[in-house]
């Protein structure tokens, strides 16, 4: 199963993406970090494409995007409203809150994912895998409690409901990136080539209306931190959609796995960012990890 192992190394790259957001939006203006960083990625895929169509150069089979009808873009398009609706959210939420907090509510996603594949997609976890995905959650549970030792009530606060709604929405993506990939069957780079130009459309009013001051907004500061968020999420997407493109891929595993970069996210928050709490934050660290290591060598 090595959509199990493309998993692992997504979620190691997500941990790190989100270390780069947390330090981009870190008293910054959220919407321009958003354009300019799905910008910076959007710029990768429009060469790739120009390189593939108008050159004599042959691109890697990995690399090569299929042409595609209008109702083909329409439904790619779709999915790039879903996640960029999802990352306003996050980001904003992110700006406000500790990340070694942020990224585990962020990472309860394999809960509404395993409840809308057992729901609309039919499958069934292995005992094993079921366990897996409960320890995991129940690890992000625990890490969720630590925050009220931060002053943070998980009811009450708008930013962890902002996190909740991107994670909800995130969710849903991962639903549709399923039906994308496996269902119709677009291969891994048209899905990333057109989702992430499409990104920078959606993201584009925004960044325009914050431009224009058409609300209260705060100041923006170029960081080197920006271009890295869209480079990261291109290898990390680019490696999760080519192991949804395996005929036995399980979207609610795949999602769990994938969300043990929340890992990574929390050691760099004690280690980079210096957040407190971290021996109470400890014991939902080792059970996702256990839970993740659990999925990793469960066989359905």
């Amino acid at each position: 199963m090595d959509w199990i192992w493309a998993g692992v190394g997504s979620a190691v790259l997500l941990g790190i993406y989100d270390l780069f957001k947390k330090q981009a939006v870190a008293d910054n203006a959220v919407l321009p970090v958003l354009f300019w960083a799905h910008l910076s990625a959007a710029t990768v895929w429009v060469l790739l494409l120009m390189v593939g169509r108008h050159s004599s150069v042959m691109l890697p089979a990995l690399l090569e995007v299929t042409p595609l009808g209008m109702e083909d873009h329409v439904l790619l398009f779709a999915k790039s409203t879903l996640v960029g609706a999802s990352w306003i959210f996050a980001y904003f939420a992110l700006k406000h809150l500790p990340i070694s907090l942020a990224s585990p509510i962020r990472a309860s996603s394999p809960l509404w994912t395993l409840a809308g594949a057992l729901l609309l997609l039919g499958e069934r976890p292995s005992l094993g895998q079921w366990l897996g995905i409960g320890i995991t959650i129940m690890g992000l549970f625990v890490l969720s409690l630590a925050g009220r030792h931060e002053g943070i009530q998980f009811h009450r606060d708008r930013w962890v409901l902002c996190m909740l709604m991107a994670t909800l929405l995130g969710a849903a993506s991962s639903l549709y990136d399923k039906y994308l990939l496996n269902t119709i069957g677009y291969t891994a780079a048209t899905v990333q080539a057109w989702f992430s130009i499409y990104l920078v459309v959606f993201f584009a009013p925004f960044a325009f209306g914050w431009w224009r001051s058409w609300w209260p907004r705060g100041r923006f500061h170029w960081r080197w931190s920006i271009p890295l968020i869209g480079w990261t999420l291109l290898a990390a997407d680019f490696v999760y959609f080519w192991a949804l493109e395996q005929p036995d891929v399980m979207i609610s595993v795949l999602s769990a796995i994938r969300r043990g970069g929340a890992v990574v996210a929390f050691a760099g928050g004690l280690l980079f960012f210096h957040e407190r709490n971290g021996w109470r934050k400890l014991p939902g660290l080792v059970a996702i990890l256990c839970g993740v290591l659990l999925l990793i060598f469960t066989r359905s």
